[in-house]
């Protein structure tokens, strides 16, 4: 389990990863090594497993996200699986129980590229996309 103050040194990283360990220290009130070494012992339990960057998508060209409901035809799961992990405009995809096998997000420069993505697993699943209009949640911190 955590306790407050680790809830409270991920809270602040999930704000700003960049934050320096006095910064943190300063937060928390604890001191720098006292920080450190419990950033140490999260990342080894495996509660912080990396640090990231939130990237703007439009001005990398990305101006539409899909999300793409895949069903693999029999016997064609792990190719399937395997398909969508070396595309490189999946930046999400989650095993999911029910009907479909997978829920996949895409980012997009057109509709052209939603096309030419999903003629690559065409004859190996069936799909159903839908275009995502706006993001109402963005990804966030369950609560701690």
């Amino acid at each position: 389990m955590i306790d407050d103050i680790d809830r409270r040194l991920i809270s602040a990283l999930a704000e700003d990863a960049r934050l320096s360990v006095k910064d943190l220290a300063a937060r928390v009130g604890l001191s720098s090594p006292s920080v450190s070494d419990r950033l140490r012992r999260l990342e080894e339990r495996g509660v912080i497993q990396g640090f990231s960057v939130d990237v703007a998508l439009e001005p990398l060209g990305y101006t539409l996200q899909a999300i793409v409901r895949v069903k693999p035809l029999p016997g064609k799961l792990y190719i399937v699986q395997n398909l969508l992990s070396e595309i490189p405009e999946v930046i999400e995809c989650d095993k999911v129980t029910g009907d479909d096998c997978f829920i996949v997000r895409l980012v997009l420069r057109s509709i052209a590229q939603l096309d030419e993505i999903l003629d690559r697993i065409i004859d190996k699943a069936q799909t159903s996309t839908s275009i995502v209009k706006s993001q109402t949640v963005k990804r966030r911190l369950p609560p701690l």
